[in-house]
């Protein structure tokens, strides 16, 4: 599987070196403005996988006005036409799954386990979002004594995308497909570090029957074109999903034009394992939720909090099952951990293990290069005890494969450590007890909790963060809100009194 993988790479490389990736605008490829571009390389080896377009303030002017033209005929489309559309979007996605898998891989270093997946959980978020545009406008029914008052959604308008490099092709479409649904246009701004898959997410839209300008693809920088992007007067919200001083910056550059934000930012995760937990049921989830795709998920249980009582067990079974981590090539189907997205992060994570000795706490596993892979962005899997909430590992994003682990005595304790932190994203709750799972759901200070579960996503439930984890919330009715604006109508029975000046 490995060989057909990488034959199937080499073939798609071949088409990108000789082509590039352009913008997409008005449904046609355009170069940037100025013709310039920038080196889109693999963090396997470094090897340079094409030329990007970089996008100019020009391009995205162009796109936003192109997604606002466009915006007149999309929104007052047929429910049913939209839908069609959409089906056939993730009939797309599905014939393009292997190219997505394999090029999304070899660009980000995400083991190929995991990216075979996102072409079926893009196609799914199409299918389930076009199914829910019939309901989409639905409001409410006000009725008052003499006055009938009801709500209807409409879509917002042009709509700004801003998707990170951890998991593309997934997030574009986690994004992407509700603004469609609820009758926005899109200008979507992906990743620099991940632009790859952007494009084909395009090429299948396009094929679907989409109607040119619906969608725009604009590629560059955040300080230029996503600078551009959430300050253009035509573009009326941004979804953003990245680092969470980035999205401070956004909002400060939207502010000017009373612009809508969602963002989906950072976190320190804790999961908290208590005595009477089903030790092995928690231990393959804590393993999974911090080691899988690379640990570069915003939902990462990156903070590990153990019951003193079975807190020798747990860290003895723990440290063998990090120390067997399979490292390595991520187009391996046997690959667990692939290397990290770029060297200046695989610096960075490299760079917290120097931390945990300078802050006296100890490595136990991992917190090197693997001899074995010299060339490429790879970190060993990390694990690290001894710490204490006000060591800087205790407090930032580390946004890798390092798991920091700390020790409690009460419910107090644990919930005092978990609530430590500036982010709220996710907490992850291991107990037997009904009621403690409860109280400590409620004093958890996160947008999302599980309790004896790993980050299982239902797309019906909201997810969002608190605190520094961000504002808003996707997944069904919720991503509705805010691609749509709610208007109110009132319509009087002719009966009551209406107070008369200047008589």
């Amino acid at each position: 599987m490995f060989e057909k993988n990488v034959k199937k790479l080499n073939t798609e490389l071949r088409k990108l070196k000789k082509s590039g990736i352009q913008n997409i605008i008005n449904g046609k490829p355009y170069p940037s403005s100025d013709k310039t571009t920038f080196e889109n390389t693999s963090p396997v080896n470094g090897e340079l996988i094409c030329q990007v377009a970089k996008g100019t303030e020009k391009d995205i002017d162009k796109a936003a006005k192109a997604a606002m033209k466009a915006f007149k005929t999309w929104r007052l489309m047929p429910h049913k036409e939209r839908k069609a559309i959409l089906y056939k979007v993730a009939d797309n996605i599905e014939k393009y799954a292997n190219e997505i898998a394999v090029l999304e891989s070899y660009d980000t270093g995400q083991p190929i386990r995991f990216t075979k997946k996102a072409a079926i959980r893009g196609a799914y978020n199409f299918r389930y979002f076009a199914d829910k545009i019939i309901d989409a406008p639905n409001g409410l029914s006000t009725p008052d004594t003499e006055h009938v008052n009801f709500t209807m959604k409409q879509p917002i308008g042009p709509v700004g995308v801003i998707t990170p490099w951890n998991a593309p092709f997934m997030l574009s479409t986690w994004k992407i497909a509700p603004a469609l649904a609820a009758g926005c246009t899109v200008v979507h701004k992906p990743a620099e570090f991940s632009p790859v898959t952007a494009n084909i997410l395009s090429r299948a839209a396009h094929e679907a029957g989409l109607p040119k300008g619906v969608w725009n693809t604009v590629h560059g920088f955040g300080e230029s074109a996503g600078k551009a992007l959430t300050e253009h007067e035509d573009i009326k919200a941004i979804a953003f999903v990245g680092e969470t001083t980035t999205g401070s910056h956004i909002m400060r550059q939207g502010a000017a034009t009373l612009k809508r934000v969602h963002f989906e930012l950072g976190g320190k995760n804790p999961v908290i394992v208590f005595d009477d937990a089903d030790m092995d049921r928690a231990l393959d989830a804590v393993v999974f939720m911090k080691y899988s795709l690379n640990g570069e998920r915003c939902t990462s249980s990156s903070r590990l909090l153990l019951h003193e009582d079975v807190y020798d067990s747990f860290i003895k079974k723990l440290k063998r099952r990090v120390n067997s981590i399979k490292v390595g090539h991520p187009l391996d189907p046997n690959t667990e951990v692939g290397p990290l997205i770029h060297p200046s992060h695989q610096e960075k994570v490299l760079s917290y293990a120097k931390l945990a000795k300078e802050e006296g706490a100890k490595v136990i596993a991992g917190g090197t290069k693997p001899r074995n892979l010299i060339e490429g962005c790879y970190v060993k899997p990390t694990l690290v005890e001894g710490l204490d909430t006000s060591m800087r590992l205790a407090n930032e994003e580390v946004f890798g494969p390092f798991l920091s682990v700390f020790k409690f005595k009460t419910e107090e304790e644990a919930i005092r450590i978990a609530n430590s932190v500036r982010f709220g994203l996710t907490a992850y709750i291991w107990t037997n007890n009904t009621g403690r799972a409860h109280r400590l759901a409620r004093d958890v200070e996160a947008g999302m909790v599980w309790i004896n579960s790993q980050n299982v996503r239902h797309l019906p439930t909201p997810f969002g963060g608190v605190k520094y984890s961000g504002i808003g919330r996707d997944g069904g009715e919720y991503s509705f809100d805010f691609y749509m604006e709610t208007k109110n109508i009132s319509v009087a029975y002719g009966t009551h009194s209406i107070p008369k000046l200047g008589k």
